[in-house]
């Protein structure tokens, strides 16, 4: 069997899944044509819910691809063979429980029937009864094609349900379509669907609380997939209206919030201090936290479906002895040390001042400059007989739960907006998400009077709503008090237009490093740059120094961008 036909076999391959667990029914959804007319609201609700119990198959992956073959995580020596192959550049075509392209066609099949079978228009009581899933579904099919064209670089643009092997055929016998074309048609797509920006009617199935996950969390919102297909596109302008507007919605405004950590140092004397979490780590991991604006849930047991197997990489677990199959890298530890801590402290009991965070003596290197790593990642060391099993150090990665697996976080929305932002024109608007937060009274202090006339509404982020309270700039995440970080501007040095962007940009990029990290971001972020600026270098460098020296031999492959995809895998 040739290479086109064993992927035609991958391609059929695909059936309809019970719901299992989530709903708590045992109803079984395999579909063949003509067996369901998806005609009730009851047949709606099963078939989008397993078109998310499918997504459950490429959660962990989806984290992982974008997580191990950057410059943020390195690979453990006890890592089992495929997360060691994760790494490896360019990766082999080999079996690999990660690399397996008919997972994702499978979602997109299943997209495909649903989208065939309904009818949008139809109304009971004067009320379109199927409108919002129908459009929640064209966001998935859109995300999981966006997946595809991130991983593998060009794949089949299939619309339309393979139910045959003839139909397989001619999809197979398309043009392969690259990562712009994919996000041309779905921008086109789903863009006939975004209403007014206060119109909620079309937003989400509302299902109500479902496995203990409110259901607004198990969607993707219309906007933010539109926002993130215009960056890849290069459709800045267009990825900041979309963004902003999803953000300031006046009947539920998103702001960034004011979890961070902190330093507690009595007298001065951080080398006794300790950093204190407020309010950061804890929401990341809580599927009900406002910080989680898209998730895919998980099951509990393997027993009821697919559950999340990223606790036994990312931390020390009875399953694999305590030894972690991944850390944190050289490379991001130096990006983490490299940032300053500025705070206003109370000096006196009179008197405050504002002061840098030394970045020596103090109780482990881990407090060194930002101090989101340090606030998400801890080891420690326990007594062990020379012949045990269980490794002697144990590692924790607390980002990341067991019970789901996070889609869209609203700090990393307000980074796509940035970059949105920054690529449209608009550097110190851009700078300012980043320092202070964007608020009216601040952005009118902030941002130079011609580049606010110009952005208009696009930084319109009312006082009423965008408060002092709920609204900071997202280095101070992990840096302190920013807005008085003096050395943590733009460069008065004259500069070009195109300078100013691309500084700013790094900034992003490195903020979205010490924000995002670990959450399977880092790859595709340095991806989309790298085309953007067309230096491959951009990605290749970054990634050759993961462990620290640079790896000339990784260099070379990444500056040849045929291998930052993955194989089709059809063995």
């Amino acid at each position: 069997m040739n290479m086109k036909d064993k992927f035609l076999v991958l391609l059929l391959l695909l059936s309809f899944m019970s719901c299992g667990k989530m709903l708590e029914t045992d109803s079984e959804m395999v579909e063949f044509a003509g067996d369901n007319t998806l005609n009730t609201p009851e047949d709606t609700l099963h078939s989008v819910m397993g078109i998310i119990r499918q997504m459950q198959v490429v959660a962990d992956r989806t984290i992982l691809l974008g997580e191990l073959r950057a410059d943020l995580m390195q690979v453990n020596d006890n890592a089992t063979t495929d997360i060691k192959a994760l790494a490896n550049v360019p990766m082999t075509d080999e079996p690999n429980i990660y690399n397996r392209i008919s997972d994702y066609y499978a979602i997109i099949n299943n997209c495909n029937y649903y989208l065939a079978n309904v009818d949008p228009e139809a109304q009971r009581l004067s009320k379109l009864i199927f409108k919002r899933e129908y459009i929640a579904v064209k966001v998935f099919r859109a995300w999981t094609y966006l997946q595809l064209a991130k991983i593998y670089g060009k794949v089949p643009l299939v619309l339309n349900p393979l139910l045959t092997m003839e139909e397989a055929q001619q999809a197979m016998n398309m043009n392969y379509t690259d990562i712009q074309g994919i996000c041309d048609y779905f921008i086109n797509d789903l863009s006939q669907y975004v209403g007014a920006k206060d119109d909620e009617e079309m937003e989400f199935p509302q299902y109500g609380i479902v496995n203990y996950f409110e259901s607004k969390k198990l969607f993707i919102p219309l906007r933010v997939i539109l926002g993130e297909m215009c960056l890849w596109a290069g459709r800045y302008t267009d990825a900041a209206r979309y963004l902003h507007d999803y953000l300031t919605k006046t009947s539920r405004p998103i702001t960034v919030s004011s979890g961070r950590m902190t330093w507690d140092a009595e007298g001065m004397d951080f080398s006794k201090g300790e950093p204190r979490n407020v309010g950061l780590t804890d929401n990341i991991a809580n599927s009900g936290s406002d910080e989680n604006i898209t998730l895919i849930p998980m099951e509990d047991t393997e027993f009821y479906g697919v559950k999340s197997l990223l606790n036994n990489v990312y931390n020390s677990t009875v399953t694999n002895n305590g030894y972690a199959q991944v850390s944190p890298s050289a490379a991001m530890k130096k990006i983490s040390s490299e940032e300053d801590f500025v705070g206003v402290f109370a000096t006196s009991a009179t008197k405050k001042d504002t002061i840098r965070v030394p970045k020596d003596h103090l109780r482990s290197a881990l407090m060194a400059g930002d101090l989101r790593l340090y606030g998400n990642y801890s080891t420690r060391i326990v007594n062990r007989d020379e012949t045990s099993d269980y490794s002697s150090e144990i590692q924790t990665i607390t980002k990341l739960p067991t019970y789901f697996v996070p889609l869209y976080r609203k700090q990393y929305i307000y980074l796509l907006f940035a970059e949105a932002l920054n690529r449209a024109g608009f550097p110190h608007s851009a700078f300012a998400v980043l320092k202070y937060g964007l608020r009216n009274e601040e952005n009118l202090k902030r941002i130079p009077a011609e580049e606010l006339a110009r952005a208009g509404e696009l930084i319109n982020f009312p006082n009423d709503a965008f408060t002092a309270g709920n609204t900071i700039g997202i280095h101070g995440r992990g840096c302190g008090d920013v807005e008085c970080d003096a050395l943590y501007r733009i460069e008065k040095t004259i500069m070009s237009p195109t300078d100013t962007i691309e500084m700013v940009e790094d900034l992003i990029v490195n903020e979205m490093a010490l924000e995002t990290a670990f959450e399977g971001l880092r790859y595709y972020t340095l991806m989309r740059i790298a085309m953007r600026r067309n230096n491959n270098s951009y990605l290749a460098e970054p990634i050759s120094r993961r462990e620290g020296e640079k790896n000339m031999e990784r260099f070379e492959k990444l500056m040849n961008r045929d291998n930052w995809y993955l194989p089709i895998n059809t063995k």
